[in-house]
């Protein structure tokens, strides 16, 4: 098994927290990471992206050309990286914020209101729990388990509000696969 994911979206919007989460969740599955965070310029409201790659084998290059599946959190990413998925692989759009339709016929599309649930739970800034959510019910990457240590691990000093609610928005990502 292999699976390259790329996460973009706009700086600020946790793209970076969601390549992390998903390489420290295969870890904790006993697979094979990398987490390629691209900075600059972008994260003062350009585009921003992360690619993660998991496997059952050892991984030669962190660099994810082609992508199985791609998480899009903004218009200007869906325009950057829409080719970038292979024929056949998920997209992951975030229909709160983007309103035109991938061109591309050759790919599954998924739109979910992620930034619209998050603030439905109260906190906008867990938009991108929400498409983990959504990400991890589709591709069956880890059990359960492992996504709750994942997640403790990784919020472990906030607040137990914080906490909670990014729970909560994990659960609400989960109700949307692409099934």
């Amino acid at each position: 098994m292999i699976e390259k994911i790329i996460c973009c979206g706009f700086g600020g919007q946790g793209i970076m927290v969601m390549g992390k989460f998903l390489s420290n969740l295969a870890i904790e599955a006993d697979k094979f990471t990398t987490y390629l965070p691209a900075y600059g310029a972008e994260v003062r409201g350009g585009t921003a992206h992360c690619m993660v790659i998991i496997s059952d084998e050892e991984i030669c290059a962190p660099f994810v050309s082609v992508a199985d599946t791609a998480i899009i959190m903004n218009e200007p990413s869906l325009s950057k990286f829409e080719n970038r998925i292979a024929p056949g692989g998920l997209l992951l759009l975030n229909e709160s914020l983007i309103s035109s339709l991938p061109r591309r016929k050759d790919i599954e599309v998924l739109k979910v209101p992620f930034s619209d649930i998050a603030v439905k739970l109260g906190n906008i800034r867990c938009a991108n729990t929400v498409a983990l959510g959504t990400y991890l019910s589709s591709k069956n990457i880890a059990p359960k388990e492992k996504i709750d240590l994942v997640m403790d691990k990784m919020l472990g000093g906030l607040k137990q509000e914080v906490i909670e609610i990014n729970r909560k928005a994990l659960r609400e990502g989960m109700k949307y696969d692409k099934s």
